[in-house]
């Protein structure tokens, strides 16, 4: 099975930014590791980033954030991509839509793909539907997303295991 992991939404603005939290900051060394061990393995790595354009609907709710092309909009330091690895920019919840992720995954003939980043009731939600309506197996790895808050975390985790057949790990015990 050919396994990818992607890193959602780990931008300036929602880690340390105008919509920083927390939970966010938290999650941010557990990613880090995640990524190294990934690297290691040769997993493939997609880094899902909002990017969002003045006029995209999704601005009428949250206001201007992640806007194309601005610092706000970029990957926080810790995460700098490596040769190879794949940016994909989205402008909804869902890494899938509207975007080239599932022409690359399948391009790799990816068929699982682990999730990480934040926000876990959100954007990894959505995504985690995104791939199974895909059929790719999904992976959360519950030490490297993140909510505001912990109930919220916690009923998106329990959501995409009842959902869509998440498996949920914890980082230690991803790689057993």
């Amino acid at each position: 099975m050919r396994t990818a992991l992607l890193v959602i939404d780990m931008l300036k603005e929602f880690v340390y930014g105008r919509l920083g939290f927390e939970n966010a900051r938290k999650v941010v060394p557990n990613i880090v590791k995640l990524v190294k061990e990934a690297r290691k393995r040769k997993i493939h790595i997609f880094f899902i980033c909002d990017s969002h354009k003045q006029e995209d609907y999704e601005l009428k709710i949250w206001g201007p954030h992640a806007l194309e092309g601005s610092e706000e909009a970029q990957l926080i330091p810790q995460l700098k991509p490596e040769e190879g690895e794949g940016i994909i920019k989205k402008n909804t919840y869902d890494g899938f839509f509207k975007t080239s992720l599932e022409k690359e995954l399948k391009k790799k003939r990816v068929s699982e793909v682990i999730l990480a980043g934040i926000m876990s009731d959100i954007c990894v939600q959505h995504t985690a539907a995104g791939a199974f309506f895909r059929e790719f197996k999904v992976v959360i790895v519950k030490d490297a997303v993140a909510a505001l808050t912990k109930e919220r975390n916690d009923a998106a985790l329990n959501y995409m295991k009842k959902n869509y057949g998440a498996k949920i790990v914890s980082l230690n015990d991803l790689f057993k």
